[in-house]
């Protein structure tokens, strides 16, 4: 019995994820109604904030004797955005179209398109999932954070109001297979409980961009938050009950705790730890905690949004001359005279309010500003880049994370774009081949902004491992053997390998090195030529940066 599930093991795992997706037509994705729905209307980015931030950099800079960064080409932006919005690098059919495209502010444009795409919607799906509901797949019974993800993905492809995305996580009732926006309660469920202490601390980190984790304990060391305060907002979960009926309030239920003094019970009433005047009188407690959080008003919700994006367009969290690695949900308090002297954090957050919480016109003004398109290449003394990069001088440099890495590696090896558009096979084996490479190769989980270092166990496993090898190996599937058919010549199979690998054009030296190295060498045919010429480009540095 063993040797024949050994034996079968790859074709039922193949024929598992045919089952998920023939699943995904009884419950419609994104990628589902993308297909037969017109592109929606994308709301224009917001000119006078963008003059604005940029107008505030370049001052601040000149104050500072900042040399700032030149402008990036437009491919690379492209590669940015790619990215950022698609969790991959544009395929060669992309590039090829891009550069076809001769419109004025085609970088905007193409941003636009981007915004359309289903790959959008899911791969901001995954990463907002990883803040609210971590990484965690089958942890309890209760808990489907594909069902959860699935819809913030068409929440984010609809471009819902921000706001009302998240008071619906907040408050919903109903059971969460039929009401998915439920699971981000049922994945604080231990041994059938409601954890109302991780809710508490969960809501503040992922929609209020604070840490007041410690505070369950003790008052914070560090900041104003009291150990009050913290059960106050557990209170707001207190009522919140888990059945085979799905998650409710009950409201003549009592939360109440275990003093740590007396080691008795006593009651805790619900009180938000700022501005009473934004939480509603009437509603369950959760409606009336999820209005407080999203209230207009509450500048630390905007900010957190805001940096949330802006995070992900450029791999780190926002910060001012801060430490090179700022924690995405640390954010310090708002400052009270914020009004008359905004930071970029502070005119963003504003023009998200002002927008109706528009998360796609927000990603469009991020994407527009000067810092957004400067080059990671500068003159810049080594021991003066830090502080350059703080300032947003330089476009930093991060490393890609592991699913970027897996879908670049996965596009780089295809001519024709991965998208919801491809054959079912290959939409198949991709996400086989996805979820084989991100276990092994390690993933950094809801932390994925923190600092890190690639590790030799990953770089080897880039090199030598069997997706890799697969996808590089000549077939009538792979890019390889189809570049160096089509070529024509030495120098412009050169070009396409560089430009389907690292979104550029040899420079110079480089293409002298290769060309020197082939004429030298006659032996190697075409396809062999691609084929380590490909082995070369995605184990580079520069392909596992967002450069």
């Amino acid at each position: 019995m063993f040797k024949r599930l050994k034996i079968y093991g790859p074709a039922l795992a193949l024929v598992i994820a045919l089952g998920a997706m023939i699943r995904a037509t009884a419950f419609p994705t994104v990628e589902a109604r993308i297909a037969d729905d017109a592109p929606r209307e994308i709301a224009i980015p917001n000119q006078s904030v963008i003059d604005q931030i940029n107008a505030w950099y370049a001052k601040s800079w000149e104050a500072q004797g900042f040399i700032r960064a030149d402008v990036a080409d437009d491919l690379t932006v492209l590669r940015r955005l790619s990215l950022a919005l698609h969790g991959t690098i544009p395929s060669l059919e992309e590039i090829r179209r891009f550069e076809a495209d001769r419109r004025p502010q085609r970088l905007a444009l193409w941003c636009r398109e981007m915004l359309n795409d289903s790959r959008y919607g899911d791969y901001f799906a995954e990463r907002l999932t990883r803040a609210f509901v971590g990484t965690q797949q089958e942890p309890f019974l209760v808990f489907r954070r594909d069902r959860f993800k699935n819809w913030i993905a068409e929440q984010i492809q609809d471009n819902r109001p921000y706001d009302e995305m998240i008071r619906e996580m907040i408050a919903r009732e109903g059971l969460w297979t039929g009401e998915p926006a439920t699971n981000f309660v049922t994945h604080a469920v231990n041994d059938g409980d409601i954890d109302e202490n991780k809710l508490a601390g969960k809501t503040v980190r992922a929609v209020l961009g604070q840490r007041i984790d410690c505070a369950q304990c003790h008052d914070h060391p560090f900041a104003d938050w009291k150990q009050q305060q913290f059960e106050q907002l557990a209170a707001f979960y207190g009522q919140t009950r888990i059945s085979p009926f799905g998650i409710a309030d009950d409201p003549d239920a009592v939360y109440s705790i275990e003093d740590t003094q007396t080691l008795e019970d006593r009651e805790v009433s619900p009180a938000v730890p700022f501005n009473p005047e934004w939480k509603p009188d009437q509603g369950t407690r959760r409606e009336r905690l999820a209005t407080w959080c999203t209230s207009p008003d509450n500048r630390r919700f905007a900010r957190a949004a805001v940096n949330r994006i802006w995070a992900q367009m450029f791999g780190k969290a926002w910060s001012e001359g801060a430490p090179y690695y700022a924690r995405i949900d640390d954010l310090p308090d708002p400052e009270p005279d914020a009004a008359s002297d905004p930071i970029p954090l502070d005119m963003l957050a504003d023009a998200f309010v002002k927008s109706g919480f528009d998360v796609a016109a927000m990603v469009q003004t991020i994407a527009a500003l000067d810092v957004f398109r400067l080059s990671s290449i500068t003159d810049v003394p080594d021991d003066e880049l830090k502080v350059h990069v703080d300032n947003w001088a330089v476009f930093p440099l991060v490393r890609l994370r592991p699913e970027q890495i897996v879908g670049s590696m996965m596009q780089a090896t295809s001519i024709k774009t991965l998208d919801q558009n491809s054959h079912l096979l290959t939409r198949t084996l991709r996400l086989i081949n996805e979820n084989d490479f991100l276990n092994e190769y390690g993933d950094l989980g809801a932390e994925e902004f923190e600092e890190r270092s690639g590790t030799v166990p990953q770089a080897l496993l880039r090199m030598n491992g069997r997706l890799f090898g697969d996808s590089i190996k000549p077939n009538p599937l792979n890019a390889t053997p189809r570049i160096a058919i089509a070529a024509g010549s030495p120098e412009v199979l050169l070009e396409t390998c560089f430009l389907t690998c690292l979104s550029r054009r040899p420079n110079a030296d480089e293409a002298r090195y290769f060309l020197d190295e082939w004429m030298e060498d006659n032996s190697r045919k075409p396809g062999e030529r691609a084929h380590d010429l490909y082995w070369i480009l995605i184990n580079s540095p520069e392909f596992s940066w967002n450069h």
